[in-house]
């Protein structure tokens, strides 16, 4: 299981990477290995307002489908269209080309109380126990 030390982490099993007060969010490889092959995205609506832990979008596999939940709230400015016709990139690639949106950050303070990736480690652990 990957978990980059330069992103931040939600109890959902999202990740998150601010940069200049843009949030890029998505799932963790963790996430995408319980899924299984991922078939299917939905994504929100550019300019769409997410508030902490309302649900973002959408993902189904061939296993279950999961609703993903904002990590922190802001306007989404950016939607990796990409997904729509080609799902599996989260499954290759969730920390790079399978982000999934992009938000402006209202608040923060919000990216504070994500987990550092050595805490999410430790939550996964605590999971599969």
């Amino acid at each position: 299981m990957q978990v980059p030390e330069t992103l931040r982490y939600s109890e959902e099993h999202e990740w998150v990477l601010i940069t200049d007060g843009v949030a890029t969010i998505g799932i963790t490889d963790h996430a995408q290995e319980e899924l299984g092959d991922i078939v299917f995205v939905e994504l929100p609506a550019l300019g769409a307002v997410l508030t902490k832990t309302a649900t973002l979008g959408v993902v189904e596999s061939v296993k279950a489908v999961s609703d993903v939940y904002a990590p922190i709230g802001g306007t989404v400015t950016t939607v990796n269209e990409r997904l729509t016709s080609n799902p599996e990139i989260i499954n290759e690639d969730p920390y790079g080309e399978g982000w999934m949106v992009k938000v402006s950050v209202t608040d923060t303070i919000e990216v504070d109380g994500l987990m550092t990736a050595a805490q999410y480690r430790e939550f996964v652990a605590q999971e599969k126990a």
